[in-house]
């Protein structure tokens, strides 16, 4: 398995960049097709059960969030998931910094993840945030954001690392989108092993008679009728 920082770089490079942007703009979403092939999700999944990967677990119930669990990684991230956060992070900015300006949000998220990263330390927030999820039978991700401070990047991923049909049923990705003054719209976004979602975290611009509005955005998961669901998050700010 190649997972060297140049191959990760290659496969986000090969992506549609502005196709992702327009879907990003009028969606809220995007989806990329298959990054990782079958070996490397598994090798992926298999990163859950070393605990010296992690810095981190939480069990969903605890805290009021759903049903399931999750391991935060701990710095150094493996190198797989460092490179994806670093290119992926460059590849985002551009679409990060044109919401920015058109909601008037003021200073433009630096050109690399490592500056950004900086930012976000002298905040407080000091914390990795790449997280592996595992979900069995009867688990659900209620709807959230994930928002660690007062510094966010406005867009994340998520790489289902699971064969839909074969390792598991139900489980399917939500979005929901409330705008001023209108009821909630959802939206499901089948994913297949190894493809991810972009998607926006709390936010993202949208055009109206008056100019740009921020509508709000919230994600979660739909309950699992059968098996074992994994998903690797990639989120770009630290954590408090």
């Amino acid at each position: 398995m190649d997972f060297s920082a140049s191959s990760i770089a290659d496969r986000l490079d090969g992506l549609d960049w502005a196709k992702v942007a327009t879907s990003l703009d009028t969606r809220g979403f995007a989806t990329t097709g298959r990054l990782f092939p079958p070996a490397e999700c598994g090798a992926l999944t298999a990163l859950y059960d070393n605990p010296a990967h992690f810095r981190s677990r939480v069990v969903m119930r605890r805290h009021g969030f759903g049903e399931g669990e999750y391991q935060y990684f701990g710095y150094p991230l493996p190198p797989v998931v460092e490179a994806l956060r670093r290119t992926a992070y460059r590849r985002l900015v551009p679409i990060a910094n044109a919401w920015r300006e058109r909601l008037k949000l003021g200073e433009p998220f630096p050109d690399e993840l490592g500056e950004f990263l900086d930012r976000c330390h002298t905040a407080g927030q000091s914390r990795p945030t790449p997280l592996l999820l595992k979900y069995g039978p009867g688990d659900y991700n209620r709807l959230h954001q994930d928002l660690y401070g007062e510094l966010h990047f406005p867009v994340q991923m998520a790489f289902l690392l699971s064969v839909p049909h074969a390792d598991f049923d139900g489980g399917e990705f939500v979005l929901t989108e409330q705008q001023p003054r209108s009821q909630s719209r959802v939206e499901v976004v089948p994913l297949a092993r190894g493809e991810a979602v972009i998607f926006a975290v709390n936010y993202r611009p949208k055009r109206g008679t008056r100019g740009d509005f921020r509508v709000t955005m919230r994600h979660g998961m739909s309950r699992l009728r059968r098996g074992k669901r994994y998903c690797l998050g990639i989120i770009f700010h630290d954590a408090k």
